[in-house]
Formats: structure tokens, C-alpha cells, sequence
């Protein structure tokens, strides 16, 4: 298992690529014969406040910090200004002879900048030695973690159809948003839509008081709460209580058969509707009819609430060369888009919606790049039904 194999319809996270050691943490096979890997996430303390997208305050650090050399940097060397008058040096054909100060050959320094190279360098090697070190002990992880690592159990380099088995950058940065935002999620109701490995769900469940951890197929679902297991030092502290559900965006209601894994029964079905506060989904507008499927599950859903629900999707935009355009564009995003407009514009009398985009000047908390493409979008649900009530006792 040290090399991985790609086939044409191989999808690979980059929160995987940039986890080098982790091929050395294989724990088992899933029932469809998949690789499950193991890897840790470290929770940072509140560290980058001073930083707009978490990756301010590091480029600043990086320009005024001293070469690692010995040198003397570009505003230095400025201010020195040249000692006395020395005869410039030309070149056989006259011209100026420019000798350039010796460089280490590092990734950073050559000649590119890094999406964020202060978090990129930031605890990696200590996580990665620990992570070694424990590699006997796997069994045993849930009793000895820290209460400060996550450990989430995933494939990597899966086909498209299960994406949901890796995590996403998508998860780590609506992580950091909860993680930021405890106040607003304390003590809270929530539902997560495709929640994947259930990172995002462990993480809302160390401040709420109920999580609905969703998504659909076993293999998965049983993923959900094999990570759900492994990381009750979190949850469990706090109260937060994670459950795993099955809810297919392309069904129009929710199963209640007893007899089939992770149903859900009356009890749950009845606080779903009466309590959710919240929903939030990660990463999971990358086709148009899943993103479809989303947006008609979110009206459903919200239309049948008798309060009003706040919903956060976070999302990163993918890139890619479009034959029809005959240039780079994201057409998934734009579908998604396209579908907040709509939703922004329903008037059926039974629920208005509030799209809002959400900035990303919150702190951040994991180890990922937060690059450019991410985005992080809040929709407010409020039904018109409550609102005239109101208005009518007054």
C-alpha cells in the first residue's frame, strides 16, 4: 500500500496529498474491498485571529522574518545602501553584471508563493511522528487520544461516486466556522446533510446538544460511526450526542423501517422537525443533480419546520477546462449559484429564504490550506405562516 493506484475515475483529496505519511496507517478493508486509512487532526488553539483568511498574519511573518541563511533581506540590503564607490562589473558585452546572492533550494523560495506556507509547516512534523509512533496501537487510540486530536478513519483515490468516504477541505473549513462560532451552536439541534466521514458532525457535536450525522449507504454510514466511535473524548465531555441517519436527497421521505440499519424512529423523526436549529452540509455541490437533489431536500425540509432554520454550505470551487466554453470555468459552482438565486426567489407562501455569504475572516483552527475557492454560504428559513401569526396578535 505504499503507492497508490490511479485509474481514470480516480478522485484523490487534497487534504490527503498533503498528509504524506498517512499510507503507513491502514487499518482494515471496508465491505466494498476499499482500503480505510487513519489520520489525525490536531485542533490549534486560537492562533490566528490577526489574520483575514488565515493567511495573512503568515505571509506578513514570512516577509519579516531573518533569512534562514544568514542573509540579509530585500529592505535591508536597501537601507545599508552600497559602501563607497565601487566600479560596477559589466559583462563581455557591456552590460551590467548582476551577481545574485546564493539561495538555498527549498520549496519555498522558489520564486512561488504558498497558499499559506505558516499552517503548512505548522505541528506537521510532531503530528506525523506521533501518528508513527502510535502506529501499534491503533486499538487503543480512542482511550489514549488527546482531547485535542480528531481521528477520522477514511479511503483514499476512491471513484467519484465515493467522494464521501475521503474528507474535503470543504469539511475542515466549516469545522473551523463551528469552532469559532460555539456560542451560536451551543445546546443547539442539527442536522448535517452528505456528512461524509462525520468529521464536521464530531466537531458541532462538542457544542450542540443533538447532531443528525446523514448521509446514505451503509459502507458509509458505518464509517460515520466507526469516526463517531473513535472520538467520544470529544463528544462526550461536552454532552453532544451524534446520531447516524440514513436521508437520500432524492427520496421525499425519511426511512422509518426498523428493521433496516441507521432508520430513523418516530421520537427522532418528530424532534427532526420540531427542534433543528441548524443544517449544515460541506462539499457536497460537485454535480448538478445532487446539488438539485440538496436544494429540494432544504426546501422540504425547511418548509415543514414551524420555526425558523439557519443553514451554512461550504463548498470549493473546482476549476476545470469546459469544452462548451472553450475556457477555464467551474461549472458546478455556478449550477450552485444558480440554485441559491432560486431558492432566494421562491414566493409560495409558506416560507422565505435569505441567502447571505459569509466571509472567511474567522480564525482557523485545523491544518489545511484555505485557499481562494473556498466559500461558506448562509441561507435563513423563516416561515411565513409564524410571521403572520405574529403579526396578526399584534
Amino acid at each position: 500500500m505504499d503507492q497508490m493506484t490511479f485509474k481514470h475515475d480516480t478522485v484523490l483529496s487534497d487534504v490527503h496529498m498533503h498528509r504524506p505519511n498517512t499510507h503507513h496507517l491502514m487499518t482494515r478493508l471496508n465491505s466494498a474491498g476499499q482500503p480505510v486509512f487513519r489520520s489525525r487532526f490536531r485542533i490549534l488553539a486560537d492562533s490566528h485571529d490577526d489574520s483575514d483568511s488565515g493567511t495573512g498574519s503568515a505571509n506578513e511573518e514570512k516577509h519579516k522574518s531573518p533569512r534562514k541563511d544568514g542573509g540579509t533581506s530585500p529592505e535591508q540590503d536597501e537601507e545599508g545602501g552600497n559602501q563607497g564607490n565601487v566600479e560596477p562589473c559589466l559583462d563581455e558585452d557591456g552590460d551590467l553584471d548582476v551577481t545574485h546572492r546564493p539561495r538555498k533550494s527549498s520549496v519555498d523560495e522558489d520564486g512561488r508563493d504558498l497558499v499559506c506556507p505558516i499552517i503548512l509547516q505548522q505541528s506537521v512534523p510532531d503530528l506525523d511522528q506521533d501518528e508513527d509512533s502510535d502506529d501499534d496501537d491503533n486499538d487503543d487510540d480512542e482511550e489514549t487520544c488527546s482531547k485535542d486530536i480528531i481521528q477520522i478513519e477514511h479511503t483514499m483515490a476512491t471513484p467519484l461516486e465515493d467522494v464521501g468516504k475521503q474528507v474535503w477541505r470543504g469539511a475542515l473549513l466549516l469545522a473551523d466556522f463551528i469552532l469559532s462560532e460555539k456560542d451560536t451552536f451551543r445546546g443547539a439541534t442539527v442536522l448535517e446533510l452528505g456528512a461524509g466521514t462525520g468529521l464536521t458532525s464530531i466537531i458541532m457535536a462538542t457544542t450542540a446538544k443533538t447532531v443528525y450525522c446523514t448521509d446514505v449507504g451503509e459502507d458509509l454510514l458505518r464509517l460515520c460511526h466507526r469516526n463517531i466511535f473513535l472520538n467520544q473524548h470529544m463528544t462526550d465531555p461536552a454532552g453532544g450526542e451524534v446520531k447516524v441517519k440514513q436521508l437520500n436527497w432524492l427520496q421525499h421521505s425519511l426511512c422509518t423501517d426498523a428493521d433496516l440499519e441507521f432508520s430513523w424512529t418516530e421520537a427522532e423523526v418528530a424532534d427532526l422537525y420540531d427542534n433543528t436549529n441548524f443544517i449544515i452540509a460541506a462539499d457536497v455541490c460537485y454535480d448538478n443533480d445532487l446539488t438539485d437533489g440538496l436544494f429540494r431536500t432544504l426546501y422540504r425540509l425547511c418548509s415543514s419546520f414551524i420555526h425558523s432554520c439557519t443553514v451554512f454550505i461550504s463548498l470549493e470551487k473546482r476549476m476545470n477546462f469546459s469544452l462548451r466554453h472553450m475556457d477555464i470555468c467551474c461549472e458546478a459552482y455556478n449550477h450552485f449559484k444558480h440554485c441559491l438565486s432560486q431558492l432566494q426567489d421562491i414566493e409560495d407562501g409558506r416560507c422565505r429564504f435569505k441567502v447571505e455569504h459569509v466571509p472567511l475572516n474567522f480564525s482557523q483552527f485545523l491544518l489545511y490550506e484555505r485557499i481562494e475557492q473556498l466559500d461558506l454560504w448562509k441561507i435563513t428559513a423563516s416561515p411565513l405562516e409564524s410571521e403572520q401569526t405574529q403579526s396578526d396578535s399584534d
